[in-house]
C-alpha cells in the first residue's frame, strides 16, 4: 500500500470528523456522553489490531513480537502525553476563545518539524523547512476572520497564560506524534503487535479518565459503563468508527512514512472541512480562506515535489564529446 493513498484517505476521514461530530449534536447539544467516544474508538482500534495480528500470525508464524516488559512499557508514554495534552487543551480554553486556540494549534506544524529533527535525527533541506513554515502560515491565514469582526481583536487580547498554555499544547501534540513514530520504527516488530500495545494502554487511560469524571460528579449519573451507549445514534457510531479508522491510518503512516506526512494530511483535512462546510452549514468563504488554500498547495508542492521540479538544475555539459573530437582531429593533423 502506497503512503500517498493512505495519506489521502486520512485527509478525507479527518476532514469528516468535525462534520460528523457537528451532525451528531441535537439542537447544539450532545445527547450522549462525549467522553465515551474516545474510549470506544480506542477499543475499536484494539479489537481490529488484535484480529489483524491473529490473522498475520496464522499466515506467518514467525511474525516478530518483542514481549519484554522493558519494551512494552515504552508504549505507556504516548498515552500519558496525550492525557496531559487533553488537560492542557481544556486549561488553554479557559484563557482564550475557540478561534484563537485553533490558530495557535498550528504551531504544532513547526514544532513537529523541530522535534522531528532533534529526536529522530532526520535532517530536512532548507526548501522543506520553508514548506513547513508556509504550511503553518497557510493554515493560520485560512482561519483568520475578517479584521472588522470582534474575533480579530480577541486574537491578541488573551492573557499571557493562554499563549503559554497554547504553546505547551502544540509541543505536547508534536512530542506525542514524534515519540510514537520512534516507537513504531525502533525495531522490526509487527505493526499490529505495536498497535495492540499502544491501544491497550489507550483503553486503560481512557477508562481511568471516565472513572475520574464519575468521582468528580459524585456518580450522580451512575457509573460510566451503565450509560456508555445512552443517546447514541447512527451518526455517533460513525464518529466512533471515524476516530478509530483515522487512528489506525496514522499508526500505519508512523511505521512506513513519517510525522510530516501526517501533519500535511491533517492540515489539508482542515482546509477540506472548511470548504465542505460552505455547502453543508452555509459557511461564508472569506478571502483569507482562498489565500490560505493557495499557500498550503504551494507548501505541499514544495515539500513533496522532486528538487529538479522546483529548482533549475544545471544541465550536464554536452560540449565534452565535441571537445574530444577536436582534440583527436588535432592529434591526427600533428601526426
Amino acid at each position: 500500500m502506497q503512503w500517498y493513498f493512505v495519506a489521502a484517505l486520512l485527509t478525507i476521514l479527518t476532514s469528516s470528523q468535525g462534520i460528523l461530530t457537528t451532525l451528531s449534536q441535537s439542537n447544539g447539544h450532545y445527547t450522549y456522553d462525549y467522553g465515551t467516544v474516545p474510549f470506544l474508538a480506542e477499543f475499536f482500534k484494539l479489537v481490529v489490531s488484535s484480529l489483524l495480528l491473529w490473522r498475520e500470525r496464522r499466515v506467518l508464524p514467525s511474525t516478530r513480537m518483542t514481549t519484554e516488559w522493558k519494551s512494552v512499557r515504552l508504549f505507556v508514554i504516548p498515552s500519558v502525553i496525550y492525557l496531559f495534552h487533553n488537560n492542557v487543551q481544556f486549561a488553554t480554553l479557559t484563557y482564550v476563545d475557540a478561534s484563537t486556540y485553533q490558530i495557535m494549534g498550528n504551531l504544532k506544524i513547526v514544532t513537529t518539524g523541530i522535534l522531528f529533527r532533534i529526536f529522530l535525527r532526520r535532517k530536512l533541506s532548507n526548501l522543506r523547512w520553508m514548506a513547513i513554515v508556509l504550511l503553518a502560515i497557510g493554515t493560520t491565514t485560512s482561519q483568520i476572520k475578517g479584521c472588522g469582526e470582534a474575533s480579530c481583536d480577541s486574537l491578541f487580547s488573551a492573557p499571557i497564560q493562554g499563549y503559554m498554555l497554547g504553546i505547551l499544547s502544540a509541543c505536547l501534540s508534536a512530542l506525542a506524534g514524534v515519540y510514537t513514530e520512534f516507537l513504531m520504527k525502533k525495531n522490526n516488530d509487527s505493526l499490529y503487535w505495536q498497535n495492540v500495545q499502544l491501544y491497550t494502554f489507550g483503553v486503560i487511560f481512557n477508562m481511568a479518565r471516565l472513572l475520574v469524571d464519575d468521582f468528580r460528579s459524585g456518580f450522580e449519573r451512575g457509573p460510566w459503563w451503565s450509560r456508555i451507549f445512552n443517546g447514541y445514534s447512527l451518526t455517533t457510531w460513525m464518529v466512533v468508527l471515524n476516530l478509530g479508522s483515522t487512528g489506525l491510518l496514522v499508526s500505519w503512516l508512523m511505521k512506513y512514512a513519517d510525522n510530516i506526512v501526517k501533519v500535511y494530511s491533517t492540515s489539508m483535512a482542515m482546509l477540506l472541512t472548511t470548504v465542505i462546510s460552505v455547502y453543508l452549514f452555509s459557511f461564508k468563504p472569506t478571502l483569507q480562506l482562498f489565500l490560505g488554500i493557495i499557500v498550503c498547495m504551494m507548501s505541499l508542492h514544495m515539500y513533496f515535489a522532486p528538487p529538479n521540479m522546483l529548482v533549475d538544475m544545471p544541465s550536464p555539459t554536452k560540449a565534452a564529446p565535441e571537445n574530444l573530437k577536436e582534440i583527436s582531429v588535432e592529434r591526427k593533423t600533428d601526426s
